[in-house]
């Protein structure tokens, strides 16, 4: 029969999916109005732009409190792209609850418990406990989450996005009656105070002279070295990058999320803009086409600072507006790592990129990036203002310059403490007011909990960068936790373990598995030392980024150290 004689019977349906049956409409997700419209509005005149994905799930979380799948479906019909692109990233943040069809949203509250090893410590186990018992789960949702940045007030929480520091569930109860769910601004030396003491001449000098390397001299002759934990020298980086065809870019890796960590966010809710004006040489120096900064989600109170003041500097005329691109992350440790970083700029998962190439070259939009830490910038700012005498005059144990050690634990004083860097454990402790009352120093961690647990015994040594790696360890990000004899060494590497278990982005095999694998066996009465030594050596020669090569380092110190606990 010819096409166009065929029975004309009107039938239900457009497309065919079995026999009698049809389906009016396309597989998927349906597009519903009523979403859409409230995405859009939303989104407002912002650009719909793929790397702004993460950016514009973070409206639609704070505004609704949840991501839901209508949302989703209508903001991936906005933005052009597939649900899939848009779910994948939703679900890889820790920050972002994902809803489906017919399942209950979360309540309108969320309490967020810090069980990072200061926390615990602290108490934050027992906290969590009696706030899931005295609470109405329908009203209020309690959490268990990764290191805040608030090592020194633990035990932590987050309350909305209010931090409680030295928390209790009185402290809490009262907050929510209160309705203190919004974070608390400190003091902090704003844009005006800041030029009043001669903020940004420096800069405006520099712009002046076009001698771009003199200042990257003099960077170099200070010693700055990268204060995010790698170490490399600060300077090289600038000549590296401008080696390579523009566009280029610059990278703030302001994700501190190293548990112990906390000497960034105290800079920047003091002086903001030492730091600023530092990313702004940087960007300068390596003709930065923009200077993205990218801020952890859990310091509520830095982003809007420098939200404040980027405003500030554009209203001066001393950026333009826009040049400064400030990003949100979305709860992933992961995201500190610089590749996986800038994966997230991207608005995609944050996922460690193989290397090389590597990002100097290859970077934000395959353009050759600088990507520097907060602290880092903070002292190129002073370099620059004070000559590279402020860091390379400081000599103790044969080691020149300075470090902000973030000090927490079982000291009488936890905190931030600016010292040479030479400076061994003891001068830390000293610094930190000593021990807390009724604790003797048992062990501690020199660099966050990727550099595992060294013995008390171990006293003597710089906390420096190249001084601990004969030792199996290493300085870091300088995130120093003491413990005392009223702690267990095997309980703190499991404390670490946990956190790298939940924090592996599972990219690669060996970290997924392996962190999993090694919280089973460490839970075990007895270690199995043999087989904890051959998961680590695998993890160690295979995984693709720092986590995995590093997470086994609290398992392989305490077997070495403390081998009368497990």
């Amino acid at each position: 029969m010819a096409l166009d004689t065929a029975d004309k019977t009107p039938r239900k349906g457009v497309w065919k999916s079995g026999k009698g049956k049809g389906r009016r409409h396309t597989k998927g997700r349906q597009l519903h109005d009523e979403a859409w419209d409230e995405v859009r509005t939303l989104l407002g005149n912002a650009p719909r732009r793929a790397d702004l994905l993460i950016e514009h799930l973070h409206k639609i979380q704070d505004r609704f409190g949840h991501l839901s799948a209508a949302h989703l479906r209508a903001l991936a019909e906005e933005m052009r792209m597939s649900m899939a692109e848009v779910y994948e990233v939703a679900t890889f943040y820790a920050h972002f609850d994902v809803v489906k069809e017919g399942e209950t949203p979360p309540p309108a509250l969320t309490i967020r418990v810090c069980d990072s090893l200061s926390c615990e410590l602290a108490g934050a186990q027992a906290l969590k406990s009696a706030l899931e018992e005295g609470l109405d789960p329908m009203e209020v949702r309690v959490l268990r989450a990764p290191c805040m940045g608030r090592c020194d007030t633990a035990p932590v929480l987050e309350l909305g996005h209010a931090h409680i520091d030295h928390a209790t569930p009185e402290k809490v109860n009262a907050a929510i009656e209160a309705g203190h769910t919004h974070a608390h601004i400190p003091a902090y030396q704003d844009f005006d105070a800041y030029c009043a003491e001669g903020g940004y001449a420096v800069l405006r000098d520099m712009r002046a002279s076009a001698d771009w390397e003199s200042v990257q001299d003099k960077v170099l002759a200070s010693g700055l070295r990268g204060l995010g934990g790698a170490g490399f020298p600060s300077g090289k980086k600038w000549g590296f990058v401008r080696a390579n065809p523009g566009p280029r870019y610059l990278a703030v890796n302001g994700d501190e999320g190293e548990p112990g960590t906390f000497k960034d966010r105290y800079y920047l809710e003091r002086v903001p803009h030492l730091f600023l004006e530092g990313m702004l040489i940087a960007a300068w120096a390596v003709e930065a086409e923009t200077a993205f900064i990218y801020m952890r989600d859990e310091y509520p109170a830095v982003l809007e600072i420098l939200a404040r003041e980027i405003k500030a500097l554009e209203k001066a005329g001393i950026v333009e507006p826009g040049y400064i691109d400030l990003r949100r992350g979305a709860g992933a440790y992961i995201c500190g790592e610089e590749s996986a970083m800038i994966e997230s700029i991207e608005g995609k998962r944050g996922m460690p990129r193989h290397r090389p190439p590597f990002v100097a070259q290859v970077g934000i939009f395959g353009q050759p990036t600088l990507v520097h830490n907060v602290e880092t910038l903070h002292w190129v700012t002073r370099i620059c203002r004070e000559g590279p005498e402020v860091l390379s005059a400081t000599e103790k144990n044969g080691r020149k310059g300075l470090r902000s050690y973030s000090v927490s634990g079982r000291v009488a004083a936890p905190g931030v403490y600016l010292l040479p860097a030479g400076s061994t454990i003891t001068d830390i402790i000293e610094a930190a007011g000593g021990m807390a009352e009724g604790h003797i120093f048992k062990a501690y961690q020199p660099g966050g909990p990727s550099s595992g647990l060294l013995p008390a015994a171990i006293h003597d040594v710089p906390l420096d960068f190249d001084t601990l790696q004969p030792l199996g360890s290493f300085i870091g990000s300088a995130a120093v936790v003491v413990l005392s004899d009223q702690d267990s060494a095997r309980a703190a590497a499991l404390n670490m373990l946990r956190f790298f278990e939940d924090e592996s982005c599972g990219q690669c095999t060996p970290c997924r598995v392996g962190c999993e694998k090694a919280v089973k066996l460490m839970q075990q009465d007895t270690w199995d030392q043999p087989l904890l030594e051959e998961l680590s050596t695998a993890m160690v020669d295979t995984s693709i980024c720092g986590l995995g090569q590093a997470a086994p380092n609290p398992i392989r110190m305490v077997i070495k150290h403390f081998p009368d606990e497990i």
